[in-house]
């Protein structure tokens, strides 16, 4: 098996929807809710991602094996005001970790978080913020993720 690296690209865009939906049923499943049927992800997260892609506000790496995709990651960049541990106000918010499950615990994901971590580097960023399944906390603890405790949402 030989993996490979290479960044997203709109060649590869309806599979890693594909796999992000995937991901998306697979997340609702184990946590035990059911999977919303009357929800069009496909079209809405091509919208999202031909955009940000464009303007320069999203990264995908993805696993390559062969012409097969077999992982995937990705970095919205988004800014706030500065604040004190973050003085740029950029913020990377990672997403789309996904392995494919004959390809999981052989270090694909390390090395593809470890890519887009990069990313949100060099674009400036003070900080990246997951909503980490709970199958990916493992990775993302042994990364150096923290946990924060003070973390909400409200949903509209």
């Amino acid at each position: 098996m030989s993996i490979e690296y290479k960044k997203l690209t709109e060649a590869e865009l309806e599979t890693f929807i594909d796999m992000r939906i995937t991901q998306l049923t697979e997340e609702y499943v184990v946590s035990g809710r059911e999977v919303p049927k009357d929800v069009d992800l496909k079209t809405a997260l091509f919208d999202f991602y031909h955009r940000h892609m464009a303007d320069g506000t999203f990264v995908s790496w993805l696993a390559m094996d062969g012409d097969k995709i077999i992982g995937t990651s990705g970095m919205s960049f988004v800014e706030k005001p500065p604040y004190f541990t973050c003085p740029t106000g950029k913020l990377g918010l990672l997403s789309s970790m996904y392995t494919n499950p004959d390809y999981r615990r052989k270090g694909i994901a390390k090395e593809l978080l470890s890519r887009v971590v990069e990313e949100a580097r060099s674009y400036g960023c003070g900080a990246v913020h997951i909503t980490a399944s709970d199958m990916g906390v493992k990775l993302y603890t042994a990364f150096g993720f923290k946990h924060n405790g003070n973390f909400m949402m409200y949903n509209l």
